[in-house]
């Protein structure tokens, strides 16, 4: 899955920078290069952050993100000691 993301980036990067390239000074190739290269990273972060969105999510509906909103101590939220 992880080569459909780069490879996306990648030609749609490539597009842009080789057209920005061409028109900036006739260096299609090298704006085509810089784009692929901008391109996977941008693809990469974004699968990144979806993966660690839904291994949250899972994690959410699991139970196992956090206590239930008391303390391990059975204190619920008093700070003052007793007296």
């Amino acid at each position: 899955m992880t080569g459909t993301a780069e490879g996306k980036g990648c030609l749609k990067g490539a597009a842009v920078g080789g057209v920005a390239g061409h028109v900036a000074g006739n260096h299609g190739v090298l704006g085509a290069a810089a784009g692929c290269a901008v391109g996977r990273h941008r693809a990469n972060k974004k699968e990144k952050a979806e993966n660690t969105a839904a291994q949250n999510n899972a994690n959410a509906s699991s139970g196992t993100s956090g206590t239930s909103g008391t303390a391990a101590n059975g204190n619920s939220g008093n700070t003052a000691p007793a007296r």
